[in-house]
């Protein structure tokens, strides 16, 4: 039985998680708190499994009830976010202070918003209840402080010369801290483009593209249609939207679409079926934590098409749901703990 603390400044938001949560027969709601302040004197009190927090509350906000919780506890948090670009923003601070994931709520019908995400919510609850979150965040930060990285002196082969000439990555539930992790490594010359597709909403991917663009020595930035790929840059898919890459004479660029066949949005299975289309056994495709399969049909035209393909391991991941599809599908060339997959990267290129 995973036991929940539900914590929202609204008695009718705190009564419908606890109505939706308690549809399933492995969670238990035992407890609500309406701030960060009580949410803390509750946590200690009825010590749950997991957390649904609100942002915006009085007393105590949620981001300073989140920053003692991990402090304390290091408890799996659930965020519920605005769908604004100030909850992104706040949001983005929130996963890399140790939040497992977050929900979005459309408050211009907060009931609505609310019930179709019912099966997401319970998904992610059961998903986030091992607790992996603070586990991996303190191996990487462990790694960080061991390599020492001469961002000058890595050593790959450089232009033209590269056996692979793209690198697609794939993640969901878990994958900023991953990515964070990989792209933060890479040197300004990396030479080949990058191409990100991350599960995440509309305003949410521009404010993740910044933080991790302020943070790498390569340039992040959210894709436009149309744009061309370069060499030491790093396209991540705009959220709400699926992205494919098509050529155009001698470049290559960002193809946007709405194609309604893939459920999860940005699309990794098209993100990795168009890499394969274009690049063929130039393709290298990495497949992050996160819940489901999606990646698993792109990543199989990658390797027809000989494509070099990494998958993170069930050690690192948060949730092991798309790594595992891929693993179990005997499509992975190498199977890596999230900090050995930027060496291997920089191995194969």
């Amino acid at each position: 039985m995973i036991k929940v603390l539900v914590v929202d400044d609204s008695a009718f938001m705190r009564s419908a998680i606890s109505r939706m949560l308690e549809k399933d027969p492995e969670i238990k709601v035992i407890g609500t708190a309406k701030n960060g302040k009580e949410a803390i004197e509750r946590v200690e009190e009825l010590k749950p499994d997991v957390i649904t927090l609100d942002i915006e509350m009085p007393v105590m906000n949620g981001l300073e009830a989140l920053k003692n919780i991990m402090a304390k506890h290091r408890l799996p948090v659930i965020m519920f976010s605005a769908l604004t670009k100030e909850g992104a923003e706040i949001t983005m601070e929130a996963l890399h202070i140790g939040a497992s994931d977050f929900i979005t709520k459309d408050f211009s019908n907060v009931s609505l918003s609310i019930s179709t995400r019912e099966n997401e919510l319970i998904n992610k609850v059961k998903s986030v209840a091992k607790n992996k979150v603070m586990m991996l965040l303190k191996r990487l930060e462990q790694t960080r402080k061991t390599a020492a990285i001469d961002f000058n002196n890595v050593n790959y082969n450089s232009g033209n010369h590269t056996r692979y000439k793209i690198l697609a990555i794939g993640a969901s539930t878990g994958g900023p801290p991953a990515l964070q992790h990989i792209i933060t490594r890479f040197p300004k010359d990396f030479p080949v483009p990058i191409i990100i597709a991350q599960h995440m909403p509309k305003l949410f991917t521009q404010s993740f593209a910044q933080r991790l663009n302020a943070a790498s020595q390569i340039e992040v930035k959210e894709a436009e249609n149309g744009e061309m790929l370069r060499p030491g840059t790093a396209l991540v898919a705009p959220g709400d939207t699926h992205m494919g890459i098509k050529r155009r004479g001698n470049d290559v660029v960002v193809e946007l679409v709405n194609d309604t066949k893939y459920v999860f949005r940005p699309s990794v299975d098209l993100l990795m079926s168009s890499t394969a289309n274009v690049y063929g056994s130039h393709s290298f495709g990495i497949i992050l934590t996160g819940m489901g399969n999606d990646g698993l049909v792109g990543i199989k035209e990658i390797k027809s098409k000989n494509g070099y393909v990494v998958a993170q391991d069930e050690d690192t991941c948060v949730v092991y749901g798309m790594p595992k599809a891929v693993v179990n599908a005997n499509l992975a060339d190498v199977v890596l703990p999230i900090d050995k997959i930027f060496d291997e990267i920089i191995k194969n290129l």
